[in-house]
This record gives structure tokens, C-alpha cells and sequence, in this order.
């Protein structure tokens, strides 16, 4: 039988889409390329939120937005906590995840193996 759907999992949805919302501007103006919230897994006594993370882009700027999150993690999470309607605002822990970089990175393979050879001998 399928698990319920759970306080945690709505709760960290919402967490979620406000994150994305309130760093968008945030990460466009600290680094280029596509930083993206992948995803939200709160603890079930909803005190400890882990927050995926993600970017396309070079490594230096991976950097600089990993130590913004670090930097300015309690004002992120007040921030957030604003929208949330729970007695206790969850602790953040951010952690980056490779999974939208790595499927580029196979995508532009498989594409690269379907490209015709121009080497083709011509007569």
C-alpha cells in the first residue's frame, strides 16, 4: 500500500518554491548560469531541512553561490519561515546536487555518439 502523503513532504514542497523564489534573483546576481532548487527532505518532527541544490555552470561559480548559502543561511531561513504555518522554522542545511549536471553531461554525449562522422570519404 502506497505511504500517505505527509506534512513533511507538503511542507518541504512549499519550502521548495518559496527557496527558488526568494534565491532567483539572489543567485543571477552572485554568479552565471542556472542555479535551481532541487528538492526539500525535512526531518519528521519537521526541525532539520535538507535543501538540494543545483548548477549549471562553471565550478568557481558553484563555489560562490555553496558559501552564500552557508554565509547567509539564517536569513534565508527567516525568510522562509515567514511563508511556512508551523510553530518551529525547520534548520537549513544545504547540500549541492550533481544530478541536473550530470544528465547534461550524458545528454551532450549521446549526442555527440549520434552525430554523423565529417570524415566521410568523398569520391
Amino acid at each position: 500500500m502506497p505511504r500517505p502523503f505527509q506534512r513533511a513532504d507538503r511542507l518541504g514542497e512549499q519550502m521548495r518554491r518559496d527557496l527558488a523564489e526568494l534565491l532567483e534573483e539572489e543567485f543571477g546576481e552572485i554568479a552565471g548560469g542556472l542555479t535551481s532548487i532541487t528538492r526539500v527532505s525535512l526531518s519528521r518532527d519537521l526541525r532539520v531541512a535538507k535543501v538540494y541544490w543545483s548548477h549549471l555552470g562553471n565550478d568557481s561559480d558553484r563555489d560562490i553561490i555553496a558559501e552564500f548559502l552557508q554565509r547567509e543561511r539564517g536569513r534565508i531561513r527567516s525568510d522562509v519561515g515567514k511563508g511556512l504555518s508551523i510553530r518551529y522554522i525547520p534548520q537549513l542545511t544545504f547540500v549541492f546536487d550533481p544530478s541536473i549536471a550530470e544528465s547534461q553531461r550524458l545528454t551532450s554525449l549521446i549526442d555527440e555518439a549520434n552525430e554523423p562522422a565529417d570524415d566521410a570519404h568523398e569520391d
